[in-house]
């Protein structure tokens, strides 16, 4: 990966204009009224673990219209970081053909179309999760699958619209394709890229906790919820985003990290224990199920994320 002629940018503007990224699309929700939340500040005593009610004036995160407001923060601040990768290539064009940077822009931000392998990773993964919903008979045109429920109300509603599309689609498109776009201007190794710049993409969770804090009462114990939840936030959001990081870079293209994204949002944290609990005489298969997707996916990994039009992983 690494070129004898001396980077484009130094690694020192990459973590300046990585961190500028991350600012720019978690700051665009605090810019507007409208995308602000707003919190009573009386301190409230509930039980450990319990959030208390909605007051009259208050603006949650799940309000729809703090939505709204919130998606067209996040979608112009994503064609902003877009719009910077673009100056920042420009800057960088020579006369001759082959560097000019601007031309490819939209590659080195991964808007290319990839196969279909690096696409059935994560599906791979949540083999157990997925079985388990077959046994449940809960899977799409299975009995208990509702079309009205599990499609048009949880997709096409605004929460679905912010969890399903908006965000993995916009996070992904600021956290992968224009972190990794200037690390890789600035000659940084595979490692760096992979186990470096996700924990920008972590980080960008941290203002969570704010919300934690006062949806919990405001007290010590809700600080103290708000410091733990964070801090796992960012440790699992970082380890996905080492996945998503790999995809990207294995792949050439944002759809890999977009649809993991999304399929990991659609199913949520896997729940081994809580699912043998349920279904105990279904313990053996449950289980195997499980191992089975953790072995596919280590196994199938490497072979099945690489594209040979990758611009990020070139084999020598």
């Amino acid at each position: 990966m690494h070129s004898e002629t001396k980077p484009l940018l130094s690694i020192t503007s990459a973590h300046l204009l990585s961190g500028l990224f991350a600012f720019i699309y978690v700051g665009s929700i605090y810019t507007s009224k409208n995308t602000r939340l707003r919190f009573s500040k009386r301190k409230v005593n509930l039980p450990e673990g319990q959030a208390r009610l909605k007051l009259q004036n208050e603006r949650w995160r799940d309000d729809p219209d703090v939505i709204k407001a919130r998606l067209l923060a996040v979608t112009s601040a994503t064609l902003i970081c877009c719009f910077i990768i673009f100056v920042v290539m420009k800057g960088f064009n020579r006369d001759d053909e082959i560097h000019n940077l601007t031309a490819n822009a939209w590659l080195y931000l991964g808007f290319t179309w990839s196969n279909a392998l690096p696409l059935l990773i994560t599906p791979l993964l949540f083999s157990g999760p997925l079985y388990v919903r077959f046994l449940e008979k809960a899977l799409p045109f299975q009995k208990d699958w509702d079309f009205e429920q599990d499609v048009v109300f949880r997709f096409l509603s605004i929460v679905g619209l912010r969890n399903y599309f908006v965000a993995p689609i916009t996070e992904e498109i600021v956290f992968r394709g224009c972190v990794l776009t200037v690390y890789h201007l600035a000659d940084a190794s595979r490692m760096k890229m992979i186990f470096l710049s996700p924990l920008v993409f972590g980080a960008a969770h941290i203002h969570h906790a704010f919300e934690t804090y006062h949806r919990y009462g405001r007290t010590a114990i809700a600080a103290k919820r708000a410091i733990i939840s964070t801090i796992i936030q960012f440790a699992y959001t970082s380890i996905f985003g080492f996945y998503c990081c790999y995809l990207f870079l294995r792949s050439g293209s944002l759809l890999p990290p977009i649809a993991a994204h999304m399929f990991c949002n659609i199913m949520g944290v896997p729940q081994p224990s809580y699912e043998i609990g349920l279904m105990p005489n279904r313990k053996l298969s449950i289980s195997a199920a499980y191992l089975f997707g953790i072995i596919g996916f280590v196994g199938m990994l490497k072979p099945w994320s690489y594209t040979d039009s990758s611009l990020y992983w070139q084999r020598s």
